[in-house]
């Protein structure tokens, strides 16, 4: 008989703490970001340590990792990191179904002179809040700016960004109720390592208030 698991994760390796939160935490939303190089590149780099924060303000949340060091040298920001430090402005483009392949293209490490979108085929519109392109290909997108980065140790910096801006799709937004077409988003989560999920198979739960809860009680 299995017993529960139950540990520290002071007790548990760098490696294997990743492993965990990523299968446990899932599916995760995922924010292939754009952005704008000091040499005028635009990269793209897909990111499932994402979340929208707040909504008043509009905040996203990206957790970025900082590649691990060379021999003789430290942990080096990635491009991303780096674009957003200079500049302060991203875009966060969500990814469906139709784009999955296009982004898992955009995770191989490409040097910072050649751009992702070049390389998955991709196609570019210009910003209109915020100088940094988002991609046509993207059933949604979020023009941000940088409101605060903290830096957890050499590894890990987390972004908060301010949503100026969105983009969507023809027919996927109805104008009068701002309500989104799930069936017409098909949007796909990060499960772990190479898995990912679609969100065609859901179910409704219908929010209760305290009062309605408590008189269903008093008659069951």
């Amino acid at each position: 008989m299995s017993t529960p698991f139950s540990a520290a994760f002071s007790d548990i390796n760098q490696h294997e703490r990743y492993k965990l939160l990523c299968a446990a935490i899932c599916p995760r939303p995922i924010a292939l970001v754009t952005c704008v190089s000091e040499a005028g590149v635009v990269n793209a780099a897909p990111f499932s340590f994402f979340n929208v924060f707040s909504e008043d303000p509009a905040l996203i949340v990206l957790g970025l990792q900082h590649r691990s060091p060379k021999a003789g040298a430290g942990f080096v920001a990635k491009d991303t990191t780096r674009n957003i430090a200079r500049s302060g402005e991203f875009v966060v483009n969500m990814v469906d179904e139709a784009l999955a392949e296009a982004m898992n293209v955009t995770a191989i490490d490409f040097p910072p002179d050649v751009s992702e979108i070049d390389a998955a085929g991709l196609t570019l519109l210009p910003g209109v809040t915020i100088p940094v392109p988002h991609i046509a290909e993207a059933p949604i997108a979020f023009e941000c700016r940088k409101t605060v980065s903290l830096v957890f140790g050499p590894q890990r910096e987390l972004i908060i960004g301010e949503v100026v801006r969105i983009h969507a799709r023809a027919g996927l937004i109805d104008p009068a109720t701002l309500r989104v077409d799930v069936e017409a988003y098909k949007p796909v989560g990060r499960l772990f390592a190479n898995s990912y999920s679609r969100q065609s198979d859901r179910f409704e739960l219908t929010r209760e208030s305290y009062a309605d809860w408590a008189a269903a009680r008093a008659k069951a």
